[in-house]
């Protein structure tokens, strides 16, 4: 078990549940790029996700479950996982007296993420959200403008990206209802898909 705050004596040792476009794009390459952290390992069982893993990350190992990912000696777990399974990776994670990072939505209900809070006080255990946008040049030319005061009192901003995928290329997003983090309605005429 990691005890908190780490210290500077070693890089913190990192696995990653999934190795889909959470996994693939946005954290392996992170984490892999900062002396400060190891990538040591990453939930996939998909053949071709595996072959890719080994090819970027040679010292990086594949392992086929949570459980497998929490038998290592790990400071940090990011979960990538299918949003409808971010609450049970990182409440795993947490009872294991592991760190965690949960991709955005953090979960599906309110209810788990308040019981995610509850859990990682319980074991002392640090645990956020991942949340890449507030370094974007967009959010920080905002954020400066606020500050600067020059828009006088600011009450509410509003920011959002308009995605059209007619076509979902994940089994596991078309599959996806409103209670796994999905959305479906059959009288918009679109195709189940996660936010």
């Amino acid at each position: 078990m990691t005890h908190y705050p780490l210290d500077d004596s070693h890089p913190i040792r990192v696995g990653v549940v999934g190795f889909g476009t959470s996994g693939a794009v946005f954290h392996a390459p992170v984490l892999a790029a900062s002396p400060d952290y190891v990538l040591d390992s990453v939930v996939t069982r998909d053949p071709a996700r595996r072959a890719a893993l080994a090819e970027r990350y040679p010292g990086t190992v594949a392992v086929d479950s949570i459980d497998d990912l929490l038998a290592r000696d790990l400071d940090l777990v990011v979960v990538g996982s299918p949003v409808a399974l971010h609450a049970e990776h990182a409440r795993a994670a947490l009872e294991a007296g592991v760190a965690v990072v949960v991709d955005k939505p953090f979960t599906v209900h309110a209810a788990d993420a308040a019981e995610l809070i509850a859990t990682a006080e319980r074991h002392g255990a640090p645990l956020t959200v991942f949340q890449n946008r507030r370094f974007d040049d967009d959010f920080l030319t905002v954020q400066r403008e606020i500050a600067s005061g020059r828009l006088g009192r600011v009450r509410s901003v509003e920011s959002r990206f308009e995605v059209d995928k007619p076509t979902i290329t994940k089994a596991w997003k078309a599959a996806a209802t409103p209670d796994e983090g999905g959305e479906c309605s059959t009288t918009s005429g679109r195709t189940c898909s996660t936010r």
